[in-house]
C-alpha cells in the first residue's frame, strides 16, 4: 500500500499546536481506517521567543524561527509544513521562499472553505497582532470576500484573554461571553461567518455557541493537510 505524506507541524503555542495534532490523528481514521493517521512530526521554539518578535514587528525574527523549525521538521522526514498558528503568518512572505519544504497557508485554507460555503462578509477574531495584520484581508480578496476586523478596544481585550487565558489551558465563562458579544457585533455589521484567527479560539467558540457559523482555522488547516497527506501518498 501506498504512504502517506508525512505532515511537519510548525508550533507556535501549545493549545493549537496541540489541537490541530489531535485533530490530524482523530479524523485521520476516516480517511485511512480504524486509528490510522498520516505520520505527524511537530517542532516549536519557545512562544516567548515569537512574542518578543511579535511584540517588536520583527517579522525577520519571526521568519528565523519558522525557518528553523522548517529545516528540523525535514531532517525528521517531513513532506511539507503546516503552522497552526494565525498571527505569525504576517512572516510568511519571507518564509516560503527560504523554506526547505512546501507549505499549506492557514488563511487561504480558511478563504477557500469560506468561498466553497458561499459566505462572502467575514469577522476576524484572533490576536490584536492578528486582526490589525493584512494575513486575512489579503487572503480572503483573493476570493472576492470582505474582511471586518473589531474595535481597537476589542482587539486588544481578545488579545489579552487569548494571552493570558486560553494559550494557557484557561477556560472561562466570561471569556466565552466576551468572544460571543465580539462576533454579535461583527453580526451587526453584516457578517454572515466569524474566522476563528488564533487556533485557540475553537476551544472555547464553535458553530454550538456562536452567534454566526464559524471558519475554525485550526481545524480546517489539519483537515486540508490530511487530504493533501492522503491524496498525494507515495
Amino acid at each position: 500500500m501506498s504512504t502517506p505524506l508525512h505532515i511537519g507541524i510548525v508550533a507556535c503555542s501549545a493549545e493549537g499546536a496541540a489541537l490541530c495534532y489531535r485533530t490530524l490523528c482523530a479524523e485521520g481514521a476516516a480517511l485511512l481506517g480504524p486509528h490510522a493517521h498520516p505520520e505527524v512530526s511537530l517542532h516549536g521554539a519557545s512562544l516567548a521567543e515569537y512574542v518578543r518578535c511579535l511584540d517588536g514587528n520583527d517579522l525577520a525574527g519571526i521568519a528565523q524561527l519558522m525557518l528553523a523549525s522548517a529545516r528540523k521538521l525535514a531532517a525528521a522526514g517531513a513532506d511539507f509544513l503546516i503552522c497552526p498558528d494565525n498571527s505569525i503568518h504576517q512572516a510568511f512572505p519571507l518564509v516560503a521562499p527560504a523554506s526547505p519544504l512546501p507549505w499549506l497557508h492557514i488563511a487561504e485554507t480558511v478563504a477557500s472553505e469560506a468561498a466553497a460555503r458561499g459566505y462572502r462578509r467575514l469577522g476576524i477574531t484572533g490576536t490584536r497582532w492578528l486582526v490589525a495584520s493584512e494575513v486575512y484581508p489579503e487572503k480572503l480578496q483573493q476570493r472576492g470576500l470582505t474582511c471586518v476586523r473589531p474595535s481597537d478596544a476589542e482587539r486588544d481585550e481578545m488579545g489579552r484573554l487569548i494571552m493570558d487565558e486560553l494559550v494557557n489551558g484557561i477556560f472561562r465563562p466570561d471569556t466565552v461571553a466576551y468572544f460571543q458579544k465580539v462576533i454579535a457585533g461583527l453580526q451587526a455589521q453584516g457578517c454572515d461567518a466569524v474566522v476563528l484567527g488564533c487556533t485557540e479560539i475553537p476551544l472555547i467558540i464553535s458553530d454550538r455557541n456562536s452567534p454566526i457559523p464559524t471558519l475554525d482555522s485550526t481545524r480546517l488547516l489539519a483537515r486540508a493537510a490530511l487530504r493533501r497527506a492522503v491524496e498525494h501518498r507515495q
